[in-house]
């Protein structure tokens, strides 16, 4: 996606949101949000999805999320103490893997301030290898209440 449609992101364009409240430490020598904790940010948001919405239980699901690929682009840097909305939905969901979004808004602003893509390819746990059938029936379930139309990608 292109960088400038990126930016104009909404809070509307998301479906599932996870409020994060920054930490002092999460600041870097240059006063904002350190580029690393946006990373675990976006694993945070997509975990606490997994788990509240399609059933994943992470030590003992019999399918494990790996993640393939992961990138940020940020228009507007966050910092201690700001609280920030971390905004999630499904770009594509194949028949093992799911690419997600996600898009970070400072509390009380419609601006976005970075938007994350984060893929992860689903496997059986103990062989690590993609299942012939796929991800499981609840995982892809729960994955496609936060599927977007095409042409809101």
């Amino acid at each position: 996606m292109a960088h400038a449609e990126l930016k104009k992101r909404k809070r509307s364009d998301y479906k599932f949101y996870l409020e994060y409240r920054t930490r002092w430490s999460d600041n870097d020598m240059y006063d904002h949000m350190n580029n690393s904790i946006y990373y675990f940010l976006f694993d945070s948001v997509v975990n606490t999805y997994l788990i509240t919405h399609c059933s994943l239980d992470p030590p003992t699901s019999s399918q494990i999320g790996l993640v393939v690929h992961s990138h940020c682009d940020y228009f507007a840097p966050v910092g201690f103490p700001a609280v920030v909305d971390l905004a999630l939905r499904v770009n594509k969901l194949g028949k093992s893997s799911v690419t997600y979004e996600i898009g970070v808004f400072k509390r009380g602003e419609e601006e976005v301030k970075a938007v994350g893509e984060f893929v992860h390819v689903f496997v059986d746990r103990e062989t690590m290898k993609p299942k012939a059938e796929g991800m499981g029936e609840l995982l892809k379930g729960g994955l496609g209440k936060v599927v977007v139309e095409k042409a809101n990608i």
